[in-house]
C-alpha cells in the first residue's frame, strides 16, 4: 500500500481527513464526489444529514455530556477550491487528485492550488465529528458549495433546520486574528459582439507573465499588477502607432483571482514588427519602473509566427477592443474612512478571453458598502456599454457587518489567552465571506472566521503551515469546551 504523503503529521486525524478530500477532485461546480464522501462519513458515524439540490450538506451531532443542553454552534466552511496551476502542468484538475508535498514547515501540492481555502475547514469539522473525547456543545456542520465563484451555495441554502445562533466560519488564513466583518461583492460578465476576417499578415504573439497575481480581496492592496490590464495598456500602446489586429487574446480562469499571465496574437505588417519589439522594451522599462519591487519575475515576450493566413477581428473592432480593456479601472478604487487601512471598495478584471464571434471580459466587484459596491458595478458597466458590450450582474452578496457586543467573540478571545497568552487581532476584511448570507437570514447570529496560516491561496504557489493547523486545532477544541 502506498504510504500517505501526510502520515505522521499532528493532529493525525485532520490531516488524514485533508488527505483524502485532497484525493477527490473539488474546484467550483465539482464538489459532488466530496459531498458524497462527507454524507458517506456522516452514515458511516450515524449522523443525521441534510443535503439539498446544491450539494450543500448539513451535519447534525449532539452535545457531549454536560453539553447537551449548551445552546448550539454552526461550524462553516465550503467544500469547493480554485483550482489553479501552473502554466504547463500537466494535471486535469477536473479528475486528477493533487499531488501533495510537504515544503519544510509547509504543505503544498505540485504545480497547483492545494485547497486549504477550505479544504482544512471539512478536515476540522470531519475530525470533530468522529471524536468522542472532545467536549462540545451540540452541532451544526454546515458545508456549501461554490462560494468561490460567488457563494451560489450559500445562496440556495435553507437556513431554517438550523437552530444555532453562533458561527464559527473556517475559511480565515492568519492564525491569531479573528475576522468578524467582511465586504459584499458582485460579479460582472459582459459580452462584445465582433467579426472576424481572413487576413494574411505577420503573426506575433506577446506575452505578459511571472506576475505574482492572488486573492482580489486579500491582496488587491498589496500593489501587485493585472496581466489583463497591463496587456491591454500594452496592445493599446502598440495599436496607437501601429496597425493591428487581433487574432487571440486570453489571460485568467476566475473574476476573483489577479492575473498573473495574459496573452495575445496579432497581426501586423511585417514591416511594424522591430517597431512593436521596441515599444515592447519602452513598456517593460517603464513597468518595472512602477512594479519592480514588487513584480520582480514579471517577463514581457514577443515572438514572431512569421506570416500565414489566419482569421482576425476586423480593425474597427480590434480598435474598439483596445480601447475598452485599457481603459477598465483595476485594484484600490476607494478606502474606508471608518477603519483605518481596510480597502473599502475595489474591481478586479480577472477573466479576458476572446473568441471566435465575441470578446469575454468578466469582473469581480467588492465594497463594505452596498452604494459603493453598485456605484462601481455601474461605472464598470457604463464603460463596456459605450463599447458596445453586454453585461450581466450576478450573485451580488451582503457585507457581513461588525457586531459590537458578541458573546462568541469574547469566549474565543479568552481562550485564546488562556492558550497563548497573547491577544488576538481582531480584524473586518475586504474579502468576501458567507457569514454575511448567513447574518442576513440567521437574525442575530453571532459570527466569527478564523483559520490556520495560508500563504498564496487561488494560486499554484499556495502554501499550508502544518503547525498552525494543529495549533488551530487545539484552539477550536478550547473555544468548544468554553461554550
Amino acid at each position: 500500500m502506498k504510504k500517505r504523503v501526510l502520515e505522521g503529521l499532528e493532529p493525525n486525524r485532520v490531516f488524514y481527513h485533508f488527505e483524502n478530500i485532497c484525493m477527490i477532485p473539488h474546484g467550483s461546480g465539482n464538489e459532488e464526489k466530496l459531498c458524497d464522501y462527507c454524507e458517506e462519513f456522516a452514515r458511516a458515524h450515524s449522523l443525521s444529514s441534510i443535503r439539498d439540490n446544491a450539494n450543500n450538506l448539513i451535519i447534525f451531532k449532539a452535545g457531549t455530556k454536560g453539553y447537551e443542553n449548551h445552546p448550539a454552534i454552526i461550524i462553516q466552511g465550503h467544500l469547493d477550491m480554485v483550482c489553479a496551476k501552473r502554466d504547463g502542468a500537466e494535471i486535469d484538475m477536473q479528475k486528477d487528485p493533487l499531488k501533495l508535498k510537504i515544503y519544510g514547515e509547509y504543505l503544498g501540492a505540485e504545480d497547483t492550488s492545494l485547497g486549504g481555502d477550505d479544504g482544512i475547514a471539512v478536515a476540522y469539522c470531519l475530525a470533530l465529528l468522529e471524536s468522542d473525547d472532545i467536549p462540545h456543545p451540540p452541532l451544526e456542520i454546515v458545508l456549501t458549495t461554490d462560494e468561490e465563484v460567488g457563494m451560489t451555495g450559500a445562496f440556495a441554502l435553507d437556513t431554517s433546520p438550523l437552530t444555532a445562533k453562533m458561527m464559527l466560519n473556517i475559511d480565515s488564513e492568519n492564525e491569531g486574528v479573528f475576522t468578524v466583518g467582511c465586504a459584499g461583492g458582485l460579479r460582472i460578465n459582459t459580452r462584445t459582439d465582433i467579426e472576424r476576417e481572413s487576413v494574411t499578415r505577420c503573426v506575433a504573439k506577446i506575452t505578459v507573465g511571472g506576475l505574482l497575481g492572488g486573492h482580489s480581496g486579500v491582496e488587491i492592496n498589496c500593489g501587485r499588477a493585472n496581466s489583463n490590464i497591463v496587456l491591454g495598456k500594452l496592445l493599446k500602446a502598440i495599436g496607437d502607432q501601429c496597425e493591428i489586429s487581433l487574432i487571440s487574446l486570453s489571460g485568467g480562469e476566475k473574476d476573483n483571482v489577479i492575473t498573473s499571465l495574459s496573452s495575445a496574437e496579432i497581426a501586423c505588417n511585417t514591416k511594424d514588427f522591430e517597431k512593436i519589439s521596441s515599444l515592447i522594451e519602452a513598456f517593460e522599462k517603464s513597468f518595472k519602473n512602477e512594479f519592480g519591487e514588487v513584480e520582480k519575475g514579471a517577463f514581457f515576450t514577443l515572438e514572431n509566427k512569421g506570416e500565414m493566413t489566419v482569421s482576425a477581428t476586423k480593425k474597427s473592432d480590434s480598435d474598439n477592443i483596445l480601447s475598452y480593456i485599457s481603459s477598465l479601472p483595476f485594484g484600490v478604487y476607494r478606502m474606508s474612512e471608518e477603519i483605518k487601512g481596510l480597502v473599502e471598495t475595489s474591481n478586479n478584471f480577472g477573466v479576458l478571453l476572446l473568441e471566435e464571434s465575441s470578446l469575454r471580459a468578466d469582473f469581480s466587484v467588492r465594497s463594505s458598502k452596498m452604494r459603493e459596491r453598485d456605484l462601481l458595478a455601474e461605472k464598470i458597466c457604463d464603460i463596456a456599454k459605450s463599447h458596445g458590450s453586454k453585461c450581466e450582474i450576478k450573485a451580488p452578496y451582503p457585507a457581513w457587518e461588525y457586531k459590537a457586543e458578541s458573546h462568541l467573540r469574547e469566549v474565543m478571545v479568552e481562550s485564546y489567552k488562556r492558550l497563548t497568552g497573547e491577544t488576538p487581532e481582531i480584524e473586518v476584511i475586504h474579502a468576501g465571506l458567507e457569514c454575511g448570507l448567513f447574518s442576513e437570514r440567521i437574525e442575530g447570529l453571532d459570527a466569527v472566521s478564523i483559520g490556520p496560516n495560508m500563504k498564496e491561496i487561488h494560486s499554484f504557489n499556495e502554501r499550508l503551515e502544518i503547525n498552525s493547523v494543529e495549533r488551530t486545532w487545539e484552539f477550536i477544541k478550547e473555544v468548544l469546551k468554553n461554550l
